[in-house]
């Protein structure tokens, strides 16, 4: 029954799972040659058996070992499969590129299990498909062995690029991808599933579901999901007889590799959804911040687009919006356009006049695109008291400024903290409206406050969801405080209480001063 029941939650979650686009629908792509092929790559942990790594290699018409062409590897979502149809990549063959489509560890044809973008795995699996496409006579190299190679895919899919490119700095000295273009995805992955070790639960729960058609995660890591979605906590271990998923995620994503003196030197196309729930906005902005040099920064654009992971949002109520205005502005059409204009510049050196280098492109709810420079708080509000109950009760909407107001970036509190509860926890955003009963998250997040034990005028700073938005004359712009949000379903308080911030301010990244 259990079974049945996480396979309903797949198919719900996929239907959920939307990128923003205008793509037309795809021509038949003629003259191009399709090979569907495994190669083997490292056995499971614990196993002695290799593991395939299927995958469908497209090339060009035109290709030949006298008229060489870039390549892009692609990959595919979490529960998801290689795509084998070459119409899908329609624009990129169209363009000169070949692709490489492959299904990771676990999933498709492939074996084995999902490590979840592992280094000494999956990091192994992307390094053999690298180099066998640079044994093809027909793809472009900038040395032996090193094709000039991009990458594209979402969420797991982009997830990957990120480990082959930092997997390759430890075995080759820098990376053998030249440039990436990853959307949706993490920089944490620990932190995206459970803020504050508060179980994003729907999310959780998805994640299980979603691999359960080919048995894709070890045995452990499905019971430990299970148990932080019925316990409202990160399994860790703390408690006897239960898992601790620390070690499984602890190499999952760039976090790990900067910890450990790594950061990339290429340039990247980063897209991140808005309206995301399970990796949001500040995500990304880490990944560009942390995982990036500055030199790769300025060769770089970050978009962020409404759309990704998204769930309903209606305990507290969110927007209903999908849009990308900022690939529309930067490149005329959608994110596929802007990445295939972005390699042109980056792989093949051709100047396709693309502007926003350096700069983050943030859309609004209301469709538009508003490009800054930095996303650091720059204004500070004072609104006293906060305060909210817990485990159970109404949200409440505490006034910050009247629009026209413009805000792009992360905000942040700062207050004295009382909880007298144990586990206290309350969930924070900001929302628009015309008066508090109106009032709706900007962009659907919340992030958590939690008190372990209790504490009484305890200085605190309060992470708040990373967002874009456009206050309209007539509006206003409020601090949304719940005690309970559908994306932490079942995470509020242990036992009932209040948690009050004293003293609060809030530091607004406000555009335009």
């Amino acid at each position: 029954m259990k079974r049945l029941a996480l396979s309903a939650v797949t198919a719900v979650t996929a239907a959920l799972v939307t990128v923003p686009s205008a793509t037309a629908p795809a021509t038949a792509t003629t003259g191009v040659s399709v090979t569907n092929r495994c190669l083997s790559s490292v056995p499971d942990p614990g196993s002695q058996t290799a593991v395939p790594i299927c995958f469908t290699l497209f090339r060009p018409a035109g290709a030949t070992a006298d008229r060489r062409v870039p390549m892009i590897m692609h990959s595919h979502g979490w529960g998801g499969s290689r795509t084998t149809d070459p119409a899908a990549f329609d624009r990129w063959l169209s363009a000169g590129y070949g692709v490489l489509s492959f299904d990771q560890r676990g999933f498709g044809e492939s074996g084995g299990r999902a490590y979840v973008e592992n280094p000494r795995v999956e990091g192994q699996d992307v390094q053999r498909l690298m180099r066998y496409v640079a044994e093809r006579g027909w793809v472009r190299k900038d040395a032996p062995g090193d094709p000039r190679m991009g990458a594209i895919g979402g969420s797991y899919g982009g997830g990957y690029q990120y480990l082959a490119a930092f997997s390759s700095i430890d075995t080759r000295g820098k990376p053998v991808l030249d440039a990436l273009a990853p959307e949706i995805t993490w920089f944490d992955l620990k932190e995206s599933l459970a803020p504050q070790e508060v179980v994003r639960t729907e999310w959780a729960l998805a994640l299980s579901a979603s691999s359960v058609p080919t048995d894709a995660l070890p045995p452990t890591v499905y019971k430990a999901l299970v148990e932080g979605s019925a316990t409202g906590t990160w399994p860790d271990g703390s408690v006897p007889g239960t898992e601790d998923l620390d070690p499984f995620f602890a190499r999952n994503g760039p976090k790990w590799h900067v910890r450990h003196g790594d950061r990339l030197d290429i340039p990247v196309l980063m897209g991140q959804g808005t309206t995301d729930t399970l990796f949001p906005l500040q995500q990304g902005l880490a990944t560009w911040q942390r995982a990036l040099t500055p030199s790769a920064r300025q060769r770089s654009i970050f978009v962020g687009y409404n759309g990704g992971h998204v769930l309903p949002a209606l305990l507290p109520r969110g927007v209903e919006a999908t849009s990308d205005p900022c690939s529309r502005r930067l490149a005329g059409g959608d994110f596929e356009q802007l990445a295939v204009r972005f390699m042109d510049e980056r792989l093949k050196g051709r100047d396709r006049d693309l502007r926003g280098y350096g700069r983050y492109h943030l859309a609004t709810p209301s469709g538009s695109c508003t490009s800054v420079d930095s996303v650091r708080a720059n204004s500070t509000y004072r609104l006293g008291q906060v305060a909210s109950t817990t485990a159970a009760g109404a949200p409440l909407a505490y006034p910050v400024a009247a629009g026209p107001l413009r805000v792009a970036g992360t905000p942040y509190l700062t207050g004295d903290v009382t909880a007298l509860g144990l586990d206290s926890r309350a969930f924070y955003g900001l929302a628009v409206g015309t008066s508090p009963a109106d009032a709706r998250l900007v962009q659907n997040n919340v992030l958590p406050l939690r008190e372990r034990t209790p504490v009484q005028g305890v200085r605190r700073r309060v992470a708040l969801p990373s967002v874009a938005v456009n206050v309209p004359r007539g509006q206003r712009l409020y601090l949304l405080v719940s005690p309970v949000s559908d994306t932490f379903a079942g995470m509020s308080s242990r036992t009932p209480g209040v948690i009050t911030i004293d003293s609060t301010v809030l530091h607004l990244p406000r555009v335009g001063g």
